[in-house]
């Protein structure tokens, strides 16, 4: 099962599932619940057993803050832009066009999309990654209003706020996958 075939509770992963998976299993169950980054759960692994999905989760965003600088940069650069093309072009992880539809961002006006691509632009221009944040816990205004804000910081402060949002995201992705 992977984090967008997530559905019915009765579909949801136990933590005793979780207790007898061999590594393999683990990180093909995990591996995409952090955008295209299969180290996390590989990582994450060697903090098992986990008492509960908070345990999961915690072990696997410690693995994220652990790592190299290198490597989160890697991770921050392998989710989509909001609104952006790939969306558009059906490009994106199941989960991100699920989380992205949430907020409405695949019901854009022209004036909204063009607003997204040049705040996407500008963002990336500063930091060297996409805009990220947990959007099923906001609306396209508070998105837009959060996007100019974070424009304003400095790139190690926007680093530390994208990897926190990361966090949210697959805290919200492992709650849809796992069994509390």
């Amino acid at each position: 099962m992977s984090p967008s075939s997530a559905g019915a509770a009765s579909l949801k992963i136990t933590v005793a599932q979780i207790k007898g998976m061999d590594r393999a299993a683990f990180v093909q169950t995990f591996g995409g619940v952090f955008e295209n980054s299969p180290w996390v759960a590989e990582q994450a692994w060697t903090a098992r057993p986990f008492a509960d999905v908070t345990a999961l989760h915690a072990a696997m965003c410690d693995a994220v803050r652990g790592a190299s600088r290198a490597r989160q940069l890697a991770l921050l650069g392998a989710h989509p832009d909001l609104a952006g093309r790939a969306a558009r072009a059906g490009a994106m992880s199941a989960a991100s066009v699920a989380e992205q539809a949430s907020a409405g961002l695949d019901r854009l006006t022209d004036d909204e999309y063009d607003r997204f691509t040049r705040l996407n632009a500008a963002y990336t221009a500063a930091f060297g990654f996409p805009f990220i944040i947990a959007v099923r816990r906001h609306d396209k205004a508070a998105i837009l209003a959060a996007f100019e804000r974070r424009l304003l910081n400095t790139k190690d402060v926007e680093i530390a706020t994208a990897l926190e949002q990361v966090c949210e995201i697959t805290r919200l992705r492992l709650d849809a996958l796992v069994a509390p």
